[in-house]
């Protein structure tokens, strides 16, 4: 068969255009598909940045909260310390307000001589003001070391005294020790060992207590503070022996 030139040419027009609206369609389809792509591309971008921002503030929020966490590991060790302290201050008979606790003697106001300290320190004992009785020993035997007053006596009264005022065990175990150590065989050594003993038990030393009245069991049978002790050893052996 053959063509005539023009037939060929309207022919290979067609042929032209069909190939180039097929070339064209395929080139938009490919267009949309990067299109689509570089969308996604920049989705994924902004949706990174956000993640990465919001890894950021949980890693802040993270570090933020460990280091409170420190701080209230830091203040409750602190406070745990201080409860302890308050507690064996309790204990020795040492925790009170000082600003509350009154000063009866102002010994640098007033300069008591040692027989006015005297005076006052007997009868607030006998009217049983005990804790101005206990001050006014106490400024009687640190101002006046060397005093002929001062003797197993008077610091008997003045651990006496501090012992029922209860407010301050270690100046009560001050005087009695003083008995025990210089007054060995003075009447009032085994009332101030028992004394010593009832203040630590005050101040919740129970094995130190029990220990004294093992030895008043062991050594001293034959006195009268044995008998006041016999007669509660039992209960005291049982509560108190470990």
């Amino acid at each position: 068969m053959i063509v005539n030139g023009a037939h060929f040419l309207k022919l290979f027009l067609a042929i032209t255009l069909m190939t180039s609206c097929d070339v064209v369609k395929r080139a938009n389809e490919k267009a949309r598909e990067i299109n689509r792509f570089e969308v996604a591309a920049l989705n994924l971008s902004k949706k990174n940045r956000a993640l990465k921002a919001k890894i950021s503030k949980v890693q802040f929020e993270v570090q933020e909260l460990k280091s409170k966490n420190k701080f209230l590991n830091i203040e409750i060790t602190k406070l745990k310390k201080e409860l302890l302290n308050k507690e064996k201050q309790l204990r020795s008979g040492q925790f009170y307000n000082r600003a509350e606790k009154k000063d009866y003697v102002k010994f640098e106001i007033f300069k008591w001589a040692p027989s006015q300290l005297l005076k006052v320190a007997e009868q607030d004992f006998q009217k049983k003001n005990f804790e101005k009785s206990a001050q006014f020993f106490d400024a009687f035997i640190k101002n006046y070391p060397d005093n002929e007053r001062l003797d197993d006596q008077l610091l008997f009264y003045a651990g006496v005294s501090s012992y029922e005022s209860g407010m301050d065990h270690e100046r009560t175990i001050r005087h009695l020790n003083t008995i025990i150590r210089k007054y060995p065989t003075s009447q009032y050594f085994r009332g101030a060992k028992l004394w010593k003993g009832l203040t630590q038990l005050k101040q919740g030393r129970t094995k130190q207590f029990f220990n004294v009245v093992e030895e008043f069991r062991k050594k001293y049978r034959n006195t009268p503070e044995w008998k006041i002790l016999s007669s509660h050893y039992e209960k005291i052996r049982r509560k108190y022996k470990n």
